[in-house]
């Protein structure tokens, strides 16, 4: 409990790290962002009023402070161009990107631990030649490349998959998952071949071991060798990689849901960047930058459960 306490409390710096960095974003961009965000024909009086609305005309330490204020209060400013609060609208794009990064983790684990473990099994075989190459091409195709590849493959030549979009009702509607498909596809692959390169290392190391042996020498059958032994214990490591891969996931889900139209949050910071909607991309980077800060959190939490080694 302590440990878990101590690995609490060094989070909070964290937090104000990323707090402030995206307090800081807005004034480290060139130029007057206020005269950006209205535009060339504005007056001095629009821009004088827009200033003083938003708040930039005080001093950066006391912009600074209400910054902090307003973020505890749950105030992350308002859209100037969809004329709504920031909170509202990352709250109805949110959950998209989330059932996006979701979808595409749970395809790379699918993909990886089967063939990461065949590969171990099959060692120097050519099961174990193919999987490496075929990992390695995953390796090698952003997802951004390989989103029209798929398009191409899936919607436009066999027809089974939507082009783009999320559907009228979203993914619980029926046939809204095959919105998802591609887009998570797409993002997964890349996931899969990082995995399954660790899956493979860590069983490798496995059924190395000393009670692999022992368990053999017992009579149990290969797979439950295998499976029950020596897979459980490969994965312990894996779910720290697990961890940092969804934080990577969700900077890849910006370019993912642009290439999809897939309604989320990085095709929000997209477009609040194309049209220079600083609140918006500010709310929606500290919203990014939150939940990885939580997912890395909870996933040092889950290692420490798993590994007896961390208890303590």
């Amino acid at each position: 409990m302590k440990s878990i306490l101590t690995r609490v409390a060094l989070t909070l710096p964290v937090v104000w790290v990323v707090v402030s960095l995206v307090f800081f974003l807005i004034h480290l961009v060139p130029g007057d962002p206020i005269q950006q965000m209205l535009g060339e024909g504005a007056t001095a009086a629009d821009l004088d009023k827009l200033r003083h609305d938003i708040g930039l005309d005080q001093p950066l330490h006391i912009q600074y402070l209400h910054y902090w204020r307003d973020v505890l209060h749950g105030d992350l400013g308002r859209s100037i161009r969809l004329n709504d609060s920031v909170v509202h609208l990352i709250s109805t794009r949110y959950p998209y990107t989330i059932q996006l990064t979701l979808a595409a983790l749970l395809i790379g684990l699918a993909l990886s631990v089967p063939a990461g473990v065949l590969a171990a099994v099959k060692r120097s075989r050519w099961q174990d030649h193919t999987i490496g190459l075929v990992s390695l091409l995953g390796l090698s195709i952003p997802s951004f490349a390989l989103a029209p590849i798929l398009v191409l493959m899936f919607s436009i030549g066999l027809g089974w998959l939507p082009v783009s979009g999320a559907g009228p009702g979203g993914l619980f509607a029926p046939g809204g998952w095959r919105y998802l498909v591609l887009p998570a596809m797409a993002m997964g692959v890349s996931l899969a071949a990082i995995l399954t390169r660790m899956v493979r290392t860590a069983m490798l190391e496995e059924l190395n071991q000393d009670y692999i042996r022992t368990a053999r020498a017992k009579g149990l059958s290969e797979t439950a060798v295998v499976y029950r032994h020596a897979l459980p214990n490969a994965l312990v490591p894996i779910v720290t990689v697990v961890g940092l891969q969804f934080g990577a996931l969700l900077a890849g889900a910006i370019v993912t849901e642009t290439i999809f139209s897939w309604p989320g949050l990085g095709r929000l910071v997209v477009s609040a960047i194309s049209s220079r909607d600083y609140a918006l991309v500010q709310g929606s980077l500290l919203a990014i930058g939150l939940t990885y800060v939580l997912v890395n959190l909870l996933t040092d939490l889950a290692y420490r459960l798993v590994n007896p080694k961390m208890r303590g």
